[in-house]
């Protein structure tokens, strides 16, 4: 915490340079409560997970470990691929949690958006994405959900998110984050 600002770690499961998902994590930044600070993280060059390496781990999941253990919480915005998490962030997720005892996402808190062009606009993926969060001991935030479907529409050309009740709802979520981040400190 600096002075009095909880550190979010934000980051993407999306390698994509125009991702809605991204751009949902970026005006997040323009929504934040007073108490929050947001660092986005790009996941991209994480290799394969490989148990043979995880205890010599490269030093991109070195970072990525470190930027975690140094948050109080996290932002995760998901695309949804074939139903389910994008193998992107799983293997972010596995590399980092990984050997076992050494897990920096152990109690942490956790707020999970997703944009997607589809009808359901990433749902499905939030859903699998909690189902890990057991494992991992994490403390997902129950509500708001923000998921945007259709996000093609909600976003303009340059990935400025236009569309005034997703950024309610975004700003309802990150709100609740914070309060959820300081109750699970008391």
């Amino acid at each position: 915490m600096v002075a009095n600002k909880f550190k979010v770690l934000g980051f993407a499961g999306s390698l994509r340079t125009g991702s809605y998902n991204k751009a949902l994590l970026r005006a997040s930044e323009n929504l934040l409560p007073e108490n929050l600070i947001l660092e986005i993280y790009d996941i991209d060059g994480i290799p394969p997970f490989n148990q043979d390496n995880e205890r010599n781990m490269p030093m991109k999941v070195k970072e990525f470990k470190s930027k975690i253990r140094s948050a109080d919480a996290l932002l995760i915005a998901t695309p949804e691929y074939n139903y389910s998490v994008p193998g992107v962030l799983k293997n972010a997720i596995d590399c980092a949690s990984r050997p076992y005892g050494d897990n920096p996402f152990d109690g942490k808190p956790v707020a999970i958006i997703s944009a997607s062009v589809g009808m359901l606009g990433g749902a499905r993926a939030q859903y699998h994405l909690r189902q890990t969060f057991v494992f991992l001991n994490m403390y997902p935030l129950n509500g708001p959900e923000v998921i945007v479907p259709f996000a093609h529409e909600k976003f303009d050309a340059n990935g400025k998110l236009l569309d005034e009740n997703t950024k309610k709802f975004l700003k309802q979520l990150l709100q609740r984050l914070a309060d959820w981040t300081e109750k699970l400190r008391s």
